[in-house]
């Protein structure tokens, strides 16, 4: 399957990301259905598939809820090719980059031949993480953070207990996380991407320095805790964790984030990190630095000859 309909105006990021006044800001995600009992969406086995990219932070945000879930063997998932080109993410049929998949649905080229199919029309941008029902065949949701908190409870009827019982986003402390979601997602999250695509001076640097502004921040949160809120997992550490493993390998070089590093700047979230990362699978099995690298230095509009670093050596760093 695949849309002939020219949509590179949208899919092709060398054409441009910025607004007129040299500044980066991030578009509204269009789907945003739920799964829940009774409603258009009903929680089953094996009805919804997860489309991905491992080097997105949005997308490997399903991925470590979905493994933390045990949600594995209800959502499918299918990987694109970490090559982002100017009709956008891939299939392993059109970039048989090692380990994407061909998409075993709907025989799509790309990605954007998923969102033609649900509307033809289309005009926002054709991204991952997209939750997709096989039964209707359409998009229930490409916004992770709603599907992340989609998947902490809408299966929770028929997965084992164990699972079920785990909560990411706990009622008791909610408003907290919310809080720290809501400055983190503004100024880190979408920080490094707000300096890495600003196209003036004055954009960039306001970006970088609210950024570093808030690690200092977390960087107190953090001292002599291993989770940001409530000394438990919630899905702040989920939403923190995607940006923060990348920092150090992408962002402080391709998005010139570069005051300093995390494992040279940070000790407590480097150390937060790295015990996510060594001691949980759901962290370090969706975390793919070959996918990362090659995928944010592919891009033209930020490195036209995409060379990819050879370091930092290594990637992450051992407890």
């Amino acid at each position: 399957m695949s849309n002939q309909r020219d949509v590179t105006h949208l899919t092709d990021i060398s054409k441009g990301l910025s607004e007129a006044d040299g500044s980066f800001k991030r578009k509204p995600s269009t789907f945003r259905g739920t799964i829940e009992k009774g409603g258009e969406f009903e929680p089953e086995k094996d009805r919804y598939h997860l489309y991905v990219a491992y080097s997105c932070p949005w997308a490997t945000r399903t991925l470590i809820v979905r493994k933390i879930k045990g949600l594995e063997d209800y959502i499918g998932v299918s990987v694109v090719s970490p090559r982002l080109g100017e009709n956008g993410w891939a299939f392993a049929n059109v970039d048989p980059y090692p380990g994407a998949d061909v998409d075993p649905l709907n025989g799509a080229e790309y990605i954007k031949d998923l969102y033609l199919k649900v509307q033809q029309n289309y005009e926002g941008r054709f991204t991952v993480p997209v939750l997709w029902d096989k039964k209707t065949e359409t998009i229930v949701n490409n916004e992770s953070s709603e599907i992340i908190r989609i998947f902490n409870t809408a299966f929770n009827e028929i997965l084992p207990s164990d699972k079920a019982a785990i909560d990411l986003y706990p009622v008791e402390h909610r408003p907290e996380i919310d809080e720290i979601n809501d400055w983190v997602y503004d100024t880190v999250n979408n920080g490094v991407y707000k300096a890495g695509f600003a196209t003036v001076q004055q954009a960039y640097e306001e970006a970088v320095i609210a950024l570093f502004n808030s690690l200092d921040r977390l960087e107190e949160i953090l001292t002599g805790k291993d989770y940001l809120v409530g000394n438990r997992l919630t899905e702040a550490d989920v939403r923190l964790f995607v940006t923060i493993v990348r920092f150090d390998p992408v962002y402080v070089g391709h998005f010139k984030c570069n005051l300093r590093t995390i494992r040279g700047g940070y000790p407590a979230i480097h150390l937060w990190l790295r015990k996510l990362y060594w001691n949980n699978d759901a962290f370090s099995s969706t975390c793919k630095f070959d996918y990362i690298k090659t995928s944010y230095y592919w891009q033209k509009n930020v490195n036209p000859h995409r060379i990819v670093p050879v370091g930092p050596i290594p990637d992450i760093l051992p407890l």
